[in-house]
C-alpha cells in the first residue's frame, strides 16, 4: 500500500508576484473541443476541495463557457468588492466564469487580441481571488491566444491534456502537448474522457477504443492520470449543476467516483513531486 501526500507549495519562479496568494496554478487543455475538457477542470477542482484544498477555477473558454450551468449559476451576476469581482463561492470552491458577466446565450464574437484582453483582466486584475492551494484554470481548446496568454502570465506548476481515445482526437491533444511544451509548461499528465460506455445494465461499450489516450501518454512521455468512461449519471449532475453528486459512491454510478478519485489523487501527486524538484519528475500509478 502506498500512502500518497501532496506538497502544495511550488518552488519561487518568474512572475510568482502576479498571484501571490495562489500557491499552484493547473492549466486544462484541449487540442479539440467537445472532450469534455471542461467537465474534467470542475471534476478536478471540486476533488481536490474534497481532499481538504482550498481551490479556485477560473472558466477562461471564453468562447464557450459551461461553468455557470455545471456549476448551478447560470443566470447570476457576481458580487463586487469596489472594481473587483468576488468569485462565486458554490460547492466548496471560489470560481469565476466569463459567462456570468455577459448575457446569458450572447455569442462573443471577439478577435484574438480582445480575448487575450479579456482573459488577462479576469483572471489577473479584476478578480479578488482568495488564498488558494490550487487554482484550476480551464482553457479554451486549441493552441491559439489564451494558452499562451496564461503561460506567459503565470509560472504554472503544469497541464493537463485531456482527450478521448480515437485517433482524431488525439492527433489534437498530441499538438496540445507540443504547444506546453514549446512554451516550457511542464504537462502533469492526460486524462482519457468517454473511455467507453457505461450503460444501465453495467455493461461496458467500446464507442471510440478505449486506451488510446494512455497509449498516447506513454509515447510522449508523460504520465496518465487515468481514464474516466461515460456514465449517465455525470451527465445528470453537470445539467443539474450538482457536481458534488459524482463523487457519491452509489449503486446508480457503476464506479464514477472512483474513477474520478483516481484521477484528482495521481494529478495531487505529480503537483506534489513538481513542487519537490524543478525536474518534475513522473509518478506513475497503476
Amino acid at each position: 500500500m502506498v500512502e500518497l501526500t501532496a506538497k502544495t507549495r511550488g518552488p519561487a519562479g518568474p512572475r510568482k508576484d502576479v498571484l501571490p496568494q495562489v500557491k499552484n496554478v493547473v492549466a486544462v487543455g484541449a487540442g479539440k473541443g467537445g472532450v469534455g475538457k471542461s467537465t474534467i477542470a470542475l471534476n478536478i477542482a471540486i476533488g481536490l476541495r474534497r481532499s481538504g484544498a482550498t481551490v479556485g477555477l477560473m472558466d477562461g473558454d471564453i468562447y464557450g463557457p459551461s461553468m455557470p450551468t455545471m456549476l448551478g449559476i447560470r443566470g447570476i451576476a457576481p458580487k463586487l468588492s469596489g472594481s473587483k469581482i468576488i468569485p462565486f463561492f458554490v460547492h466548496g470552491i471560489h470560481a469565476v466564469t466569463m459567462g456570468s458577466l455577459v448575457e446569458q446565450d450572447k455569442p462573443l464574437i471577439w478577435r484574438g487580441p480582445m480575448a487575450h484582453g479579456a482573459f488577462k483582466q479576469l483572471l489577473l486584475d479584476n478578480t479578488q481571488w482568495p488564498e488558494l492551494d490550487y487554482l484550476i484554470v480551464d482553457l479554451p481548446p486549441g493552441t491559439g491566444d489564451v494558452p499562451l496568454t496564461l503561460c506567459q502570465l503565470l509560472p504554472l506548476t503544469g497541464a493537463v491534456v485531456v482527450a478521448t481515445p480515437q485517433q482524431v482526437a488525439l492527433d489534437d491533444a498530441i499538438r496540445a502537448l507540443r504547444m506546453f511544451e514549446h512554451l516550457r509548461t511542464p504537462v502533469l499528465g492526460m486524462v482519457e474522457n468517454m473511455s467507453y460506455l457505461v450503460a444501465p445494465d453495467g455493461s461496458e461499450i467500446d464507442l471510440f477504443g478505449c486506451g488510446g489516450a494512455e497509449a498516447a501518454a506513454k509515447k510522449m512521455n508523460v504520465p496518465f492520470l487515468g481514464a474516466l468512461p461515460m456514465y449517465v449519471d455525470l451527465r445528470v449532475n453537470s445539467d443539474a449543476g450538482t457536481p458534488e453528486k459524482n463523487f457519491e459512491s452509489n449503486p446508480g454510478n457503476r464506479g464514477l467516483a472512483e474513477s474520478l478519485t483516481r484521477i484528482v489523487q495521481n494529478l495531487a501527486g505529480q503537483i506534489s513531486l513538481h513542487n519537490l524538484s524543478d525536474s518534475g519528475p513522473e509518478l506513475n500509478i497503476q
